[in-house]
C-alpha cells in the first residue's frame, strides 16, 4: 500500500539544538512505521539560539526534506548586540527592572513591529512556493508547528488556497504564554495576535495541543476538533551511567529569570546550615542557559561554592546528566498561564530512573503526569515545609544506596506510541 504524504512546515531542526526541535524531529523519525511519508519544510538559512550538531544523526533517511531562504531580523539585529539577541530570541528576558535600553526596544521591536514573531517574512514566499509543490506532489495533509506562530500563518495561507486538510500543532500556547505580556504590546498589536490566533484556530480543520489545560484554553475559542498529544521520550542509546558521588541536584535547560524559585534557595541554604554531613555532600548542577538572575539569587543565599555551572551541553551530554544525577529538578514559572506547560524535559526525566523534584504553580498539568507515574515529587510555591522534607528524605535515601524511582505506566509517553495516536489522527476523517 502506497503511504500517505505528509507537508509538516517547522522551524525548529537540526542542527537546532533545545526542546523546541524534538518533537517533530521524533514524530518524523516513527511516522513512516505507520504507513505515512513526512515531507518537511524547512528554512535554508535560520538563527537557531542553540545549535546540537549530534541531532542531525536522528533525522530519518525516510524523510523529504524541502528547504527555502528566509530573511531573518534576529541577523541583522545581532550586528548591533549578538548576545541580547540570542538571549532574547531563546526566551531569556530580563527582569524588566534591570533591562537595557537595547533590550527594551528589541523587544518593543519583537513585539510591535514582526506580527505574530520574527519569522513573519518566510510567510508569503512559502505559502507561493508550498502552493505549488503540493499541487505537483498530491499532498493532501499538511502540518504546521509552532511556536513560531508565523508557521500557522503559512498554513492559513494554503488552507485559503487549495483544497488540504490543515493541523495546527501548538508546542506552546500563542497569547497566554508566559513571555507574551513582556513584548511591551501596544493595544493595537495585541488586538491583532489575538485575531490571528482565532482565525488560526477557527480555519484549521484539526488543533494539536500538548496539554489538557491549552486544550480547554482552546475549546473557549473554537469548535474545531482539538487532539491533546503530549511530548515524550524516546529510547536513547547511552551507556549506563555511574552515578554522582556527591548529592547532585540537577536543573537541566533554560533557567528563565521567572522560573527562579527563591523557595528552593531558601530551603538549600536551610539544608547547609542545620546539616553539617549534607554541607559536605551536597551539589547543584546547572546544565544549560541561565539567566544572570538566576546566579544572582543563588549567590544571594550563599550558594554559590556548591555549583557546577556546565552550561549548554549537547542533547546526548544532556541525557547522560539525567542518568548520572541524584535528583532533577523541574521548575516552572509561578503563574497562571504556565499550568499548561509540561516541559518536554519532563519525559526524558521519567526514564532516567532517577526522582524529580517538580516546583510550580497549582493545578499545574506537569503535576498530575508526576503523580500519576510515579517519578518524583511536586510542590507548590508556598509549601517550603514539603520541600525541605522532600529533600531531606531523599538525602537520607542516597546515604542509604537506596536513591531511585520507580516509574509506572511510562510506554504511554513513548515517542514511538505518540506517533501511533498521531498516525491514526491524520488518517481519521475528523
Amino acid at each position: 500500500m502506497e503511504s500517505k504524504k505528509v507537508l509538516i512546515i517547522t522551524y525548529y531542526w537540526p542542527p537546532a539544538g533545545g526542546p523546541g526541535v524534538q518533537r517533530w524531529l521524533k514524530f518524523v523519525k516513527y511516522l513512516p512505521d505507520f504507513g505515512i511519508q513526512p515531507v518537511v519544510y524547512i528554512p535554508e538559512n535560520p538563527t537557531y539560539p542553540i545549535i546540537d550538531e549530534e541531532l542531525a544523526s536522528e533525522v530519518s533517511d525516510k524523510a523529504i526534506i524541502l528547504k527555502k531562504r528566509i530573511f531573518e531580523p534576529y541577523g541583522f539585529a545581532s550586528i548591533f548586540s549578538k548576545n541580547k539577541t540570542k538571549k532574547i530570541s531563546s526566551g531569556i528576558i530580563p527582569n524588566q527592572r534591570k533591562q537595557s535600553f537595547t533590550e527594551k526596544l528589541f523587544l518593543w521591536i519583537r513585539g510591535n513591529v514582526f506580527i505574530p514573531d520574527a519569522r513573519v517574512f518566510w510567510i508569503k514566499p512559502s505559502v507561493k512556493y508550498l502552493e505549488k509543490y503540493i499541487q505537483e506532489n498530491q499532498i493532501d495533509t499538511i502540518i504546521t508547528s509552532g511556536p513560531p506562530h508565523s508557521l500557522h500563518l503559512i498554513g492559513l495561507g494554503l488552507k485559503e488556497k487549495l483544497s488540504v486538510k490543515w493541523f495546527a500543532d501548538f508546542r506552546d500556547p500563542w497569547t497566554t504564554i508566559g513571555y507574551h505580556n513582556k513584548l511591551k504590546l501596544s493595544a493595537s498589536a495585541s488586538k491583532k495576535h489575538k485575531d490571528l490566533e482565532s482565525k488560526v484556530l477557527n480555519t484549521a480543520d484539526v488543533i494539536l495541543v500538548t496539554s489538557n489545560t491549552t486544550k480547554k484554553e482552546f475549546e473557549a475559542l473554537t469548535t474545531k476538533p482539538i487532539e491533546v498529544i503530549t511530548n515524550g521520550f524516546d529510547v536513547e542509546k547511552i551507556e549506563k551511567q555511574t552515578l554522582d558521588e556527591k548529592f547532585s541536584l540537577a536543573h537541566i535547560g533554560s533557567f528563565l529569570s521567572e522560573r527562579n524559585p527563591r523557595i528552593l534557595w531558601k530551603c538549600l541554604k536551610e539544608l547547609v546550615k542545620e546539616n553539617p554531613n549534607f554541607k559536605k555532600n551536597f551539589e547543584l548542577k546547572l546544565i544549560g542557559a541561565v539567566s544572570q538572575e538566576v546566579l544572582d539569587a543563588i549567590s544571594e543565599f550563599k550558594l554559590d561554592k556548591y555549583v557546577n555551572n556546565l552550561g549548554y551541553v549537547s542533547h546526548k551530554t544532556a541525557v547522560e546528566h539525567q542518568r548520572k544525577s541524584q535528583v532533577l529538578l523541574l521548575i516552572e514559572i509561578d503563574s497562571e498561564e504556565t499550568k499548561s506547560i509540561i516541559p518536554g524535559k519532563l519525559f526524558e526525566y521519567m526514564v532516567s530512573e532517577r526522582p524529580i523534584i517538580g516546583i510550580g504553580p497549582d493545578g499545574s498539568d506537569f503535576a498530575e503526569i508526576i503523580r500519576n507515574t510515579n517519578t518524583g515529587i511536586f510542590v507548590k510555591y508556598d509549601e517550603i515545609e514539603k520541600l525541605k522534607a522532600s529533600i531531606l528524605t531523599y538525602y537520607e535515601e542516597f546515604k542509604k544506596g537506596n536513591l531511585k524511582a520507580n516509574a509506572v505506566g511510562l510506554q504511554q509517553y513513548s515517542r514511538k506510541s505518540l506517533t501511533e495516536k498521531l498516525s491514526k489522527v491524520l488518517k481519521s476523517e475528523i
